[in-house]
C-alpha cells in the first residue's frame, strides 16, 4: 500500500530541500497574520503544521546527503585516478563503511570487480572498472547481471560517476542492481 502519491505536493516537498517546506509554512503564517481576519487566523496557522512536519522529515532524510560542492569535489578527485588507485581507495572506503570486500579476477570477462558482503544484507557483486564513463547504457549492466546470476549473489552494484540512461535505470531496477553514482560515491568517500 502506498502512503503518498508520487507527484503529490507533500511527496514533491519530501524530495526537495527541507527549507522549501518551511518557507511554505512561513508563508501560510504570514497570510494568517496579515490578511485573514483575526477570528479566522488559526486556520491557516494550523494549515502550516503539515508543512513544518514535512520540513522536519525532509531535513532528517537529507542530514547525511553530501552537498553539490562535495559531490563535484569527489567526482573531480576520483576521475583523475588510475584504475588501481581507484580500486584501492574504493576497497578501503567500503571496508571503513563496514563491508567485507574481496577482489575478483576473471569472473565473466571482468564483469564484476569486487564481491561485497555486509552483515544482514547478503552478498553483492560490484562492477567499478568503468567508473569514469560519462554515460552508462544497458550492456555493462547485463554483463554484471549475468555474473551475479552465475555467482549466486543477492544484488549487483554498478559504480559510475556519469549518468545512467533511462533504459539502464529501468534494467537496474528490474534486476536488483544498485547504481552507485557520484552522489553515492561522495557519501561513501565522506571521510577522505
Amino acid at each position: 500500500m502506498k502512503f503518498m502519491a508520487k507527484n503529490s505536493l507533500f511527496a514533491i516537498l519530501l524530495r526537495s530541500s527541507w527549507w522549501i517546506s518551511m518557507l511554505v509554512a512561513a508563508g501560510l503564517v504570514l497570510v494568517a497574520v496579515a490578511v485573514v481576519p483575526p477570528a479566522y487566523a488559526p486556520f491557516p496557522i494550523f494549515g502550516a503544521i503539515p508543512f513544518i512536519v514535512i520540513s522536519g522529515v525532509a531535513a532528517w532524510k537529507q542530514r547525511n546527503k553530501p552537498s553539490q560542492a562535495r559531490i563535484e569535489e569527489t567526482s573531480q578527485a576520483l576521475s583523475v585516478l588510475s584504475w588501481s588507485a581507484f580500486a584501492d581507495q574504493l576497497e578501503a572506503a567500503l571496508r571503513k563503511d563496514g563491508c567485507e570486500v574481496k577482489r575478483l579476477k576473471g569472473l565473466k570477462g571482468d564483469a564484476a570487480d569486487f564481491e561485497v558482503t555486509r552483515a544482514g544484507s547478503g552478498r553483492a557483486l560490484m562492477s567499478a572498472r568503468r567508473w569514469k564513463a560519462a554515460h552508462t547504457g544497458v550492456e555493462p549492466l547485463q554483463r554484471l547481471q549475468a555474473a551475479r546470476a552465475e555467482a549466486g549473489a543477492n544484488e549487483g552494484i554498478y559504480v559510475s560517476l556519469g549518468a545512467a540512461s533511462g533504459p539502464a535505470l529501468a534494467y537496474a531496477a528490474q534486476n536488483n542492481i544498485q547504481i552507485m553514482d557520484a552522489q553515492a560515491l561522495a557519501k561513501l568517500f565522506r571521510h577522505r
